[in-house]
C-alpha cells in the first residue's frame, strides 16, 4: 500500500515537472543580440510619444510604395491614404503589371478592391485579395499602426532605440520595420516617419512618404 502510493506521488511529480518544463519551453522567447550602439529600453519620455502618435488617429499621407519579393517586385505612387481609426482609404497609381490607378478601401476584416477599369472585389481577407490583384504581398493591418512609428495591438514585438532615444526599428511578427528618416509636419505633432523599410525574409516593402496631414 505503502509503495502504490509513493509509486503515485512520484509518477504525479514527474508529470508537474514535464507541464512545467513544457509551458516553461512555450512561454521562452529567444532574444537575438542587440546590434551595435542601439538598444531595447525606450526613454523617459516614449510613453509620451506613444500617446501622441496614437491619438492621431485621423490623418492622410502622399508618398511612394516599393515592393521587392521572389515572385514580383515593382513601385507605386501611393497618391492618397487616408486614414480614420481602423478604416483606410488607399489610393495607389503605378503603370507595373499593368495597375494603373487601384484604390483599396477596408478595414481590418474587410477589403474593397477597385481597378482602373472599374472592376471591383471584396473580401473578408485583404492581404490575400491584394496578392491575388497585384502580386504584392502587403502587411495592410500592420502598416497602419507601423507608418506612425507605432507597434501593431497583435503579436509579440520588439522596440529599438539609438543613443538619443529615437525609434530605429520595430520586430513584430517576423517583420522587421526599419526607420531611416523622421519628418515633423508641425510643431503640435510628434516626429513621424518619411521613410520605412519593412522585410520579413526574401519579402521587402519600402514607404517614402512626403507629406503628413492631420484630419
Amino acid at each position: 500500500m505503502f509503495f502504490s502510493t509513493l509509486t503515485k506521488a512520484r509518477l504525479r511529480h514527474a508529470a508537474l515537472m514535464l507541464l512545467l518544463a513544457t509551458l516553461s519551453g512555450c512561454s521562452t522567447i529567444t532574444l537575438e543580440p542587440l546590434p551595435e550602439g542601439l538598444t531595447d529600453q525606450p526613454p523617459a519620455s516614449w510613453a509620451d510619444t506613444v500617446r501622441q502618435r496614437q491619438n492621431l488617429d485621423h490623418w492622410k499621407l502622399t508618398g511612394k510604395l516599393a515592393v521587392k519579393q521572389p515572385s514580383d517586385s515593382g513601385s507605386a505612387l501611393i497618391t492618397q491614404w487616408v486614414q480614420h481609426n481602423e478604416d483606410y482609404d488607399l489610393t495607389l497609381s503605378s503603370a507595373f503589371l499593368g495597375m494603373g490607378r487601384t484604390r483599396l478601401k477596408g478595414s481590418p476584416d474587410f477589403i474593397e478592391l477597385t481597378l482602373a477599369d472599374g472592376e471591383r472585389y471584396q473580401s473578408s481577407e485583404p492581404d490575400e485579395l491584394v496578392l491575388a490583384a497585384t502580386g504584392w504581398r502587403l502587411p495592410l493591418n500592420q502598416l497602419t499602426w507601423w507608418v506612425r512609428g507605432l507597434t501593431a495591438p497583435d503579436g509579440d514585438y520588439r522596440l529599438l532605440f539609438d543613443s538619443t532615444g529615437e525609434l530605429v526599428a520595430i520586430r513584430q511578427s517576423g517583420w522587421h520595420i526599419q526607420y531611416d528618416r523622421w519628418y515633423s509636419a508641425s510643431p503640435e505633432l510628434p516626429a513621424l516617419p518619411a521613410r520605412i523599410t519593412a522585410t520579413k525574409g526574401e519579402k521587402r516593402v519600402r514607404m517614402a512618404i512626403t507629406d503628413w496631414q492631420p484630419l
